[in-house]
């Protein structure tokens, strides 16, 4: 097993499309991690040109988009516009 790697966290206030949070969070408790250790995972996935997620992960993501109505996909990165309320 590989050894743990100390690191230091802070607390940020991203704002997130509100249905791709709850998805986020599903995703997180289905995968038993913290909403921020599955950003983390993501993002460093990212950096290196490689997919975060299995088939079987895939899959939940599927049906939790499904659940919380998020039909929003890469395409509409960077062409969103938060509503007055938001």
């Amino acid at each position: 097993m590989d050894a743990m790697i100390t690191v230091t966290r802070v607390q940020t206030g991203v704002r997130l499309e509100a249905r791709l949070l709850k998805v986020l969070k599903a995703l997180a408790t289905e995968l038993d991690l913290s909403l921020g250790d599955l950003l983390e995972g993501i993002v460093l996935h990212a950096f290196e040109g490689k997919a975060p997620f299995s088939a079987a992960t895939l899959r939940k993501v599927r049906a939790l988009r499904a659940v919380y109505g998020l039909e929003l996909t890469a395409r509409d990165a960077h062409q969103l516009k938060e509503t007055d309320d938001g």
